[in-house]
């Protein structure tokens, strides 16, 4: 838990022991939970807020589309650069090897 040790906690709780005495405690233990689950309605209302204005403004589905024709675009200038680039390799590949043909035979 928090990159903390079961020697270490027991420390952290001597501690507060020392500093607050035994009755705060439960209280201080008590206001922290309290706090925190405030804090988590908090950040789940936000979190919901914003869904409900993307949904409203149409920003999920239009994200979703936007994604999609950006990869078919990809997909299509993948599939233009391997046909453009094949055949003028090929031709490459095929006159290096008529260049070289009677030079390797001579070997």
């Amino acid at each position: 838990m928090f990159g903390i040790g079961g020697g270490e906690m027991i420390f952290i709780i001597f501690i507060a022991l020392m500093l607050f005495g035994s009755d705060k405690i439960p209280v201080i233990a008590r206001n922290l939970g309290k706090g925190m689950a405030q804090l988590k309605n908090a950040t789940n209302e936000i979190k919901s807020e914003i869904n409900k204005s993307a949904q409203a403004n149409g920003l999920d589905t239009s994200m979703k589309d936007l994604t999609n024709v950006f990869n078919s675009e990809v997909d299509s200038v993948k599939g233009s650069l391997d046909t453009n680039l094949t055949n003028p390799l090929d031709k490459i590949k095929e006159d290096i090897d008529d260049l070289t043909g009677p030079i390797k035979r001579q070997m």
